[in-house]
């Protein structure tokens, strides 16, 4: 099975990250509950699924770079400078993070409880998850870890996407330029992907089978599992608009970054299908319509 690397050799791990949202209680339309009690509860759910999937989510990024079959765009860009600095690639994939969430300013993206911990907690559950787990030699052990990375990934998506805290740090940073350059989401998206397999690619990260399998499958994987954790609709405020923390985003932007293809999700009340991501561009650009973008999965 082919793998290919960057002009330098380096050894080193890759991931990334968002979901979206905040909590209410007692409000029309809060799927969560109806009263400080059930707000309360509802909250803790929410806070659970978060953590539990961006935990998941660098644990499946880790399994990726341990199967050695090819990572995501960013993961190869995050592997590619942690073999030339020294540094763990859950470190990079922190330091990365808060990069990108500076890069938000300029824009006036708002971040969120997500957004701040997708930054923090992929990179640490990536980092003691390689810890834990040894280098495979064989193809037979390798392949299905791979396999077993990406559904993983999937998982973890739909878990901290429905619980709806804040995009990710690469999810704001593709729709705060898709809102800025007037681009569509899918142009703006690739060219952020593209952008950061080249120099991973450059700098020695792993391209390969992976790298093409997670493109593909990610997209469907996050669609099925958004399904299957239900995403909450979002809650309304008194005037009928979602309140999606000023910026329209309250059904969350997550990661299944990293691969390039990518799931979209719903930031209306659920999930939707990626097929009417032109609709959602559409719906972003007319007044009041920005809480219908919807962000091509990446961590």
């Amino acid at each position: 099975m082919s793998v290919f690397r960057g002009s330098s050799d380096s050894s080193g791990s890759g991931g990334s990250r968002g979901s979206g949202g905040s909590a209410h209680s007692g409000e029309p339309g809060d799927p969560e509950g109806s009263g400080s009690s059930g707000g309360s509860a509802g909250l803790v759910r929410r806070l659970v699924r978060l953590y539990a999937g961006l935990v998941l989510y660098g644990a499946s990024l880790a399994l990726m770079v341990r199967a050695d079959l090819g990572l995501g765009p960013w993961d190869v860009f995050h592997q590619g400078v942690s073999g030339h600095s020294g540094l763990t690639i859950g470190t990079v994939v922190i330091i990365t993070g808060a990069a990108v969430l500076l890069l938000w300013i300029p824009l006036r993206e708002r971040p969120g409880l997500g957004t701040v911990s997708n930054v923090i907690v992929v990179g640490l559950a990536m980092d003691g998850t390689l810890a834990a787990l040894p280098e495979p030699d064989a193809l037979a052990v390798r392949a299905p870890l791979l396999l077993a990375a990406v559904v993983l990934n999937g998982v973890a998506t739909g878990l901290y996407i429905t619980a709806r805290f804040g995009p990710g740090p690469r999810d704001g940073l593709m729709t705060g330029l898709h809102r800025v350059t007037r681009r569509s989401v899918r142009l703006v998206r690739t060219g952020i992907e593209l952008v950061a397999l080249a120099t991973g690619f450059l700098l020695g990260g792993t391209v390969g089978v992976g790298t093409v399998l997670y493109a593909l499958a990610i997209g469907p994987l996050s669609q099925f599992f958004l399904r299957v954790f239900g995403a909450p609709a979002p809650a309304r405020t008194d005037d009928g608009r979602d309140d999606g923390h000023g910026s329209g985003r309250d059904g969350g932007h997550g990661g299944g970054h990293h691969g390039g293809g990518g799931a979209e999700s719903g930031t209306e009340g659920g999930t939707e299908d990626s097929a009417e991501s032109s609709a959602a561009d559409s719906a972003a650009d007319r007044p009041g319509g920005r809480g219908r973008l919807r962000a091509i999965l990446r961590p």
